[in-house]
Order: C-alpha cells, then sequence, then structure tokens
C-alpha cells in the first residue's frame, strides 16, 4: 500500500510537478492537492494523508497559520514545509509550530525522495541549505555566556541521532536500547534545554556545536 501524500502550493504548475514526482515513486502516491491553507484544512476533515507537503507563502491563509491550526487537531500529522530560500523569518515561525521536515523549492528528485522516506518512518529531515542558514543566523546572534551543557553524554548521543533524522525505533536499535527509554531520554532533552519539538532541538544542537555540517 502506497503512503498518501496531500500537496498545498497555490503555483498550480509548481504541484503538477511535485505530483509528478511523487506519483513516480513506488511507494507514495498524491491523494489531494489544495491551493490555499483554508482547502488544506478542509481536505484533512475528508481524510488524514500519511505526509502533508505544505508551502509557507499563499494566499487567504498562509503555511504558517494552516500548519498551526492543522496541528491542533491532529498533532501526529507528519508535515513537509516547502520554502523559498529567502524565507528565513518563515522557517523559524514553523520550526516552533512543529512540522517535520524542511525542504526549498529548488531541491532535486533525490533530496525529495529521501525526505519523504525519513519523515513516513517518523523521522525528520531538514534541507541542507536551510540548516546552513540556520547556522548563519546563530553565528551572528550575540553572544551569550552559557552554563556547561545539562545534557549526560547519553543524551547528547540522542540528540546527535535525532538530528540526523532518525526515529525512535532506529534510535533505540542503532543503540541496543528499549524504545521507552530512548523515549524516556528524549523527554529529558526536550525539558532541559527547554526545546518544544525537534527542530527546536536541532537549532539547540546546533548553537552548542553538538553536530557539525
Amino acid at each position: 500500500m502506497k503512503h498518501k501524500v496531500l500537496l498545498v502550493d497555490d503555483h498550480k504548475l509548481f504541484r503538477k510537478g511535485l505530483r509528478m514526482l511523487v506519483d513516480g515513486l513506488e511507494c507514495f502516491e498524491v491523494s489531494g492537492e489544495a491551493s490555499n491553507g483554508h482547502e488544506f484544512l478542509d481536505l484533512l476533515e475528508q481524510g488524514r494523508p500519511d505526509i502533508v507537503m505544505l508551502d509557507i507563502a499563499m494566499p487567504e491563509m498562509d503555511g504558517i497559520e494552516a500548519a498551526r491550526l492543522a496541528l491542533l487537531q491532529y498533532p501526529d500529522l507528519r508535515i513537509i514545509t516547502i520554502s523559498m530560500y529567502g524565507e528565513q523569518s518563515y522557517y523559524f515561525k514553523m520550526v516552533e509550530t512543529g512540522v517535520k521536515g524542511f525542504l526549498l523549492k529548488n531541491s532535486d528528485f533525490a533530496e525529495v525522495k529521501l525526505a519523504l522516506e525519513t519523515v513516513v518512518e517518523g523521522g525528520t529531515y531538514f534541507s541542507r541549505e536551510l540548516l546552513m542558514n540556520l547556522v548563519t543566523s546563530l553565528k551572528n546572534a550575540p553572544a551569550k555566556s552559557a552554563p556547561d551543557s545539562p545534557l549526560s553524554e547519553r543524551e547528547k548521543e540522542i540528540l546527535v541521532l535525532i538530528c540526523k533524522g532518525m526515529s525512535t525505533q532506529k534510535i533505540a536499535t542503532a543503540l541496543v536500547l528499549s524504545k521507552r527509554t530512548v523515549d524516556s531520554h528524549r523527554a529529558n532533552i526536550l525539558a532541559k534545554t527547554n526545546c518544544h519539538n525537534t527542530a527546536s532541538l536541532v537549532a539547540y544542537a546546533i548553537k552548542e556545536k553538538l553536530v557539525e555540517l
């Protein structure tokens, strides 16, 4: 059975190209299309897809508000944001919203495929270019004197694997731990770092130089 993907973008030509790409993948198929946030939310009421590919800049209701409302109603919904290169301010807002992935509109076929496969398995995917933008922003931010990391060595190890997009089950397998133990570590990491979601953890890990790009 193929995983269903909902496309949300106001540019019909872009949606058509993305549909051809997704429908060409062995394990995915497009289940519907929407041109703005209102249409997207209406489609969710008719049935939830496995993944949503959501543009940020749209008329009537943009992707930020649409994602916020959708995740309030369906917290487990997997959303991959599609963005133009210069929309960094929007990117940070989507980080806080809790989306599962970020892709640039100029991403190649292989990256789109990898993002879909990673997110549908429970992981997160972040475009390398977007992460480099984030790194630049963090480097340019005013320096703050920070205390020693509150994380244990095991928690740092798990955080690095989270940043690589690995799902809880894959992390458990890689570290020979139970899924429950990994979930417990993840909860502790979130609490200790004051992060609210995986995207925030990635930003934290970059800032604390726990991961390298």
